[in-house]
């Protein structure tokens, strides 16, 4: 749909998967006839189409093993596109933990694409078309639209996205509210010898959640970077704002944002500020080095093969949460009911009500046990 191959990282290109969270846009458009594609012409009928809207894509990494940089993309979006292989049997383990993960931070506007259709009979299709039904039965994506897809042959791509405009629709957000944007990648865009007079600052990548930003704003980051033993929050310019690869003066919320900033590019490159949260100085919510958070177990452990009901959170042990899109390691130094006290490795800037995913050690993989609200 976006015609963007999101893999960059050279592990990524040399494996084939997603490791780091991608980013593409693309522009849908209709024609007359009611046919949906992403072109000003109609690849069916080739009359002239109207723009609908302009939809940014996360690309989250499939594998297990990387689920905490699933959840942080799944902070950033509105909706979400589940891609189920028909070569294999549904559910495959990452698939119930990627539905786990939907459900624990609240994404209910969600389309599955059964892809790769072409690789199997017609008789295999349907039996897999069948397993995904019964596999959404009871959860928050029964009667979501199941959509089979060629993505090699291009085939349905049209019927996906007439099913993303039906089923995920542009939320209202606001504008008056204070800044908050969630950071998500942050990059240094200067290539090697560049001359020192033509650098450029720092860049930061993600979504505004509420609020407006404008070229020229102050800003601050938070928790910020590490000096010493504490962590410092960061004061900056903004110098570009760009979104869809369009240049502009002011951005508000919905879609993925680059903002250039005044920063050294040092302290933004290779993602060192992601989970970091930006807002006007003063106004952020507080860092905090120890979270008070409401837990809701879940029953099972999700990802891992075999069936594990989840055992109680115990003092010290070590947990991993996701909030926003900041993850950090907590030890457990209090639990009161079903509120839990961590002490963070790395600090947060959360405020009280936000939701937060907690993950613990299974085998030696991180695995979700559990939903929680910052107190």
């Amino acid at each position: 749909m976006t015609g963007k191959l999101t893999l960059t990282h050279s592990e990524e290109l040399k494996r084939g998967i997603t490791i780091r969270l991608g980013y593409a846009d693309a522009t849908f458009y209709r024609c007359k006839n009611g046919h949906y594609c992403t072109s000003e012409k109609c690849p069916i009928c080739f009359s002239d189409c109207e723009i609908l809207r302009t939809v940014s894509f996360v690309d989250a990494p499939g594998h297990e093993t990387l689920m905490a940089t699933v959840l942080t993309g799944a902070a950033l979006m509105d909706g979400a596109l589940l891609v189920i292989a028909a070569n294999e049997k549904c559910p495959q383990p990452q698939t119930r933990e990627h539905l786990a993960a939907l459900e624990l931070v609240g994404i209910k506007n969600v389309v599955i694409v059964q892809n790769k259709i072409d690789l199997v009979s017609e008789e295999r299709a349907l039996e897999n078309y069948n397993e995904i039904k019964e596999f959404v039965k009871t959860t928050i994506l029964e009667g979501s639209p199941i959509i089979p897809v060629s993505a090699q042959q291009r085939v349905n791509i049209d019927l996906v996205i007439e099913a993303i405009e039906k089923f995920v629709p542009t939320p209202k957000r606001d504008e008056t509210k204070e800044l908050k944007m969630l950071i998500a990648r942050s990059f240094d865009i200067n290539k090697p010898g560049t001359q020192p007079k033509k650098l450029l600052g720092g860049v930061l990548g993600g979504a505004i959640v509420q609020g407006k930003l404008k070229i020229g704003d102050k800003i601050e980051i938070r928790p910020g970077i590490k000096v010493g033993a504490n962590y410092k929050p960061i004061l900056t310019e903004v110098k570009g704002l760009q979104k869809a690869g369009i240049d502009l003066e002011e951005a508000g919320p919905g879609g993925l944002l680059g903002v250039l900033t005044s920063l050294d590019p040092f302290l933004t490159k290779s993602d060192s500020l992601v989970g970091n949260v930006v807002g006007f100085p003063g106004k952020l919510p507080e860092t905090r080095e120890s979270l008070s958070i409401e837990v809701k177990l879940l029953e099972r452990v999700v990802g891992s093969k075999e069936t594990k009901a989840t055992a109680p959170i115990k003092i010290n042990e070590e947990l991993m949460i996701n909030t926003g899109t900041a993850r950090s390691i907590g030890s457990v130094t209090s639990i009161k009911k079903d509120v839990i006290e961590l002490k963070l490795k790395v600090p947060v800037c959360a405020e009280k009500g936000e939701k937060t995913v907690i993950s613990r050690q299974v085998s030696g993989r991180w695995r979700l046990i559990a939903s929680g609200t910052v107190c």
